[in-house]
């Protein structure tokens, strides 16, 4: 594993101590009775604080005054905290993860160790939890997707689930990568999951039993009337491996066209999200990657490609994210393929993960925003699919896959040379449906 991981993908000094200090002072006042007896400030507090020689020492010369209130507060808080001693550790993680929380980027953010070695096991293809992947960017962790055959899936949560509690502890105002590392956990111990489900008035409570999950991130079949499909859920060490062996099984059968099924795909290596488009695009550019200072690197198509001449119809919803979005991005800017489905993710940042000293997990920052070939910004967008294609909450339910169903329709209109469906239009509730 690189010591820098370059991700297509989604705190030290920053602790607040002093907020809300005059409110306090005047709740203090009225506290003490209008006599003589009223102690002066210096009783109620002790002598301003001050940087010890060796912190001072310690801290570069150009950055001494603005880190003097970081250690004067580190230092209150060891000298006048009521229950001591202190946790060392957890203050240097709480005082990464606020500066990182501070730059006010919802992809950028302190990775604990326990989250920094669970994410990076998943983009092996390997991890221990329930099996699911979900969204961090809303006010609760979000299921996005069971992963086939999971824990989570056999729990019975649904796409859209909103984890509201852990083991009975209420989740609200707990940041979504908090809650994710309190859902993940060894092989065979349990964990009860309390989420929010549109169309239930009360929550729903899953007590599941976490296991070793092994992802594959990319996987083939061949359909009826001649169609290959192509599964690819995450871009990760294994992924580039497995597509272009599916790839050639699928090949030497001739597919009369093919579906590439990036629905739910978080996304994961820049590098990997290279090489899968390249599979499918002869040459050109993949993406640009624009950084703050004007600076822009441009990916192109390896030119190693297997099928760069097939039919293609790729399948996209909400949870299509990031490198699944590079490479959906260029085979619609080149006409390589009609997206069909829902609106996507809409994120078109990258972020380097620089593992921090002594096992401390990692900074994850973003380095960069990216665009496609044609050089359109998805970010906080997402690419818009030539056929749009909803899926109602009962087709999850009954096993029901219209955007598959319409992907196939597409591929075969195209091959044959018929009139392509149009969009699905979003049904419209009337008043005795609505929930």
């Amino acid at each position: 594993m690189n010591k820098n991981i370059n991700i297509a993908l989604g705190s030290l000094v920053a602790i607040i101590l002093l907020a809300g200090a005059f409110s306090g002072g005047f709740i203090a006042g009225n506290l003490f009775p209008a006599t003589s007896q009223i102690p002066f400030l210096s009783d109620i507090f002790p002598s301003a604080p001050t940087v010890a020689p060796d912190q001072q020492s310690a801290t570069p010369t150009e950055l001494q005054a603005l880190f003097a209130p970081f250690w004067e507060a580190w230092n209150i808080v060891h000298t006048q905290y009521v229950e001591q001693p202190v946790d060392d550790l957890a203050l240097m993680q709480g005082a990464i993860r606020g500066m990182m929380d501070a730059l006010g980027d919802e992809q950028t953010f302190y990775m604990d160790p326990e989250l920094y070695e669970h994410e990076t096991l998943s983009l092996q293809g390997e991890y221990e939890g329930i099996g699911a992947y979900v969204d961090l960017d809303g006010e609760f962790l979000t299921i996005v997707s069971p992963i086939a055959g999971s824990p989570a899936e056999l729990a019975g949560l649904h796409p859209g689930d909103r984890v509201i509690a852990i083991d009975g502890e209420d989740m609200t105002g707990t940041p979504p990568e908090e809650v994710r590392s309190k859902v993940l956990g060894p092989e065979g111990t349990t964990v009860t999951i309390t989420v929010s489900r549109e169309g239930e008035p009360e929550p729903l409570d899953f007590v599941i039993t976490r296991a070793r999950i092994t992802i594959h991130s990319a996987e083939g079949k061949m359909l009826e009337d001649g169609i290959a499909y192509v599964d690819i859920n995450t871009f990760g060490d294994k992924t580039t491996q497995e597509l272009r062996a599916a790839l050639q099984n699928l090949m030497e059968q001739n597919p009369k066209g093919m579906i590439i099924d990036l629905r739910n795909n978080p996304g994961g290596y820049l590098n990997t999200a290279i090489e899968v488009s390249s599979e499918f695009i002869e040459e050109g550019i993949i993406m640009y990657e624009q950084y703050g200072d004007g600076r822009r690197d441009q990916y192109e198509a390896l030119g190693n490609g297997q099928a760069t001449d097939i039919p293609i119809v790729v399948l996209i919803n909400e949870g299509s994210a990031s490198a699944s979005e590079i490479v959906a991005g260029a085979l619609q800017d080149y006409e390589r393929a009609t997206l069909v489905g829902e609106q996507s993710y809409g994120k078109g940042s990258v972020q380097n993960w620089q593992p921090l000293s002594n096992n401390q997990g990692a900074a994850r920052v973003t380095i960069a925003k990216w665009l496609t070939p044609k050089e359109r910004a998805i970010d906080h967008v997402g690419l818009a699919p030539d056929i749009f294609v909803e899926m109602a909450p009962e087709d999850f339910v009954s096993d029901q896959d219209p955007q598959l169903d319409v992907a196939i329709e597409t591929l075969n209109a195209i091959i044959n040379g018929s009139p392509v469906p149009t969009s699905m239009p979003t049904p419209v509730l009337t008043p005795t449906q609505l929930p």
